[in-house]
């Protein structure tokens, strides 16, 4: 299948402040999808999305007395609706992390690369519960105290399984908690000494002017598959499976501040690109959004889309039909492990999650066993087309991850059985060669 471009960008800047509200708003009034620990792994996680919208250097910004507005009150400011405001969201880099968790397996090029995430960790046995894990590692990583008259909670997105092995063992539950700076200025972060902290325009994201940079990330299969104490077993299954490509959002490092909250150097050295770059001149790390921290952003930018019936004024898609296949506020990558459906209809989020191998045969395979995969993603977008909204008593991420990650099982073994018989087909065949000429 033909990589297909994105959509060409406008000549009008368009503000993602309106369609920021309309998605803080959905959030708010949407009830997350919960997922229950079972007996066997109670252990739970949760993290903070962080989003500011930084005045225009120029606005009149409101008594730093005044009593904090509520959400809605925060969108009709007009410091907040100015067209040069800029909504941001928080990442940050933890500097001894190789990849995103542990669950992401080894990941080449990891020196080169600077995987961003957001701020959160697990839940403690005296946490009151997934918010309060959130806000509580949120003050001990950065230095942020998202319980000042600063930030607003604004809900929970649904909640994430985190497994091993191709999913075959769950390692815990992780809860997204959305969080909104609800003034101009507020006190600086203060992270740790191993993380840098990164705050990211939602126009890289979000916008109908420029797509964000996609690339990938390159985990090796033998990590998701082989025990770590096996480094045979690892070596022969990296040989005869190869590796994964995830889909990553490039990010440009930048560093933004309100007018009257401008750091000390030693925090702006924490909040800029890494400061061993700066200090030692060494060339700076990409910064690559991927694996769960993605997953969570687009399901952040999926609460942005505005609906069919809101289009009207939104530039149109070009004659060839590149773009989003949801909205041109919203570029993903196309998907062509499995050619005859995009999952970006259904569920923008699994667009991160779902990798190709390095090796063509195992991407076919994967597609022979994904039969009742495809079906699980019909049949969400049915439920979707037929009642407007995700059915939320079915758990269809689930579904839909569980039958894939089959289908790659399945794939890996034919593959890893065809490749082990023609080794031995070839052993035999010179040793005939050989020895019996």
């Amino acid at each position: 299948m033909p990589k297909e471009k994105l959509a060409t960008a406008t000549d009008k800047p368009v503000s993602v402040i309106p369609l920021l509200a309309h998605a803080l708003q959905r959030i708010r009034s949407t009830p997350p999808r919960m997922i229950t620990s079972p007996p066997t792994q109670p252990r739970r996680a949760a993290v903070a999305l962080l989003i500011r919208v930084v005045p225009a250097p120029t606005a009149k910004l409101p008594d730093p007395a005044a009593p904090p507005p509520s959400l809605t009150q925060f969108f009709e400011q007009d410091w907040v609706k100015d067209p040069t405001s800029r909504a941001e969201i928080l990442f940050l880099h933890r500097q001894t992390d190789v990849g995103e968790n542990i669950t992401e397996g080894r990941v080449r090029n990891a020196a080169r690369e600077a995987h961003v995430a957001f701020p959160g960790g697990r839940t403690e046995a005296d946490d009151e519960g997934g918010l309060y894990t959130a806000m509580r590692q949120t003050w001990e990583e950065i230095g942020v105290d998202l319980a000042e008259k600063y930030y607003t909670s604004i809900g929970q997105l649904d909640d994430r399984e985190i497994t091993t092995s191709l999913g075959k063992r769950l390692l815990m539950i992780l809860s997204p908690y959305v969080f909104l700076q609800v003034t101009p200025t507020a006190p600086p972060p203060d992270p740790i000494a191993t993380t840098t902290l990164h705050w990211i325009p939602l126009t890289a994201l979000v916008s109908p002017n420029s797509s964000p940079k996609w690339s990938s990330v390159t985990v090796d299969a033998a990590s998701r598959i082989a025990p770590r104490s096996s480094a045979l077993l690892r070596y022969l299954i990296r040989a005869l499976v190869g590796s994964m490509k995830f889909p990553a959002i490039v990010l440009k490092p930048t560093f933004s501040s309100s007018p009257s909250a401008t750091p000390s150097p030693e925090i702006l050295k924490k909040l800029t690109s890494t400061h061993d770059v700066i200090e030692k001149g060494l060339s700076p790390k990409m910064l690559k959004l991927w694996g769960l921290s993605l997953g969570m952003t687009l399901d952040l930018m999926s609460y942005m889309i505005l609906p069919q019936s809101s289009r009207n004024d939104l530039p149109p898609k070009s004659e060839d039909g590149t773009g989003s296949p949801l909205s041109q506020y919203m570029q993903l990558p196309y998907q062509d492990v499995v050619e005859d459906f995009r999952v970006e209809y259904v569920a923008p989020s699994l667009a991160s999650v779902f990798p190709k191998f390095s090796y063509p045969d195992v991407n076919f395979w994967i597609w022979v066993f994904g039969k009742r995969y495809r079906e699980v993603i019909r049949g969400w977008e049915a439920s979707l087309r037929a009642g407007g909204v995700n059915d939320r008593r079915i758990n269809w991420s689930g579904s839909a991850l569980s039958t894939f990650y089959a289908a790659i099982r399945k794939a890996l073994v034919v593959v890893i059985v065809a490749r082990a018989l023609g080794i031995l087909f070839g052993f035999g065949f010179a040793a005939w060669w050989i020895f019996g000429q």
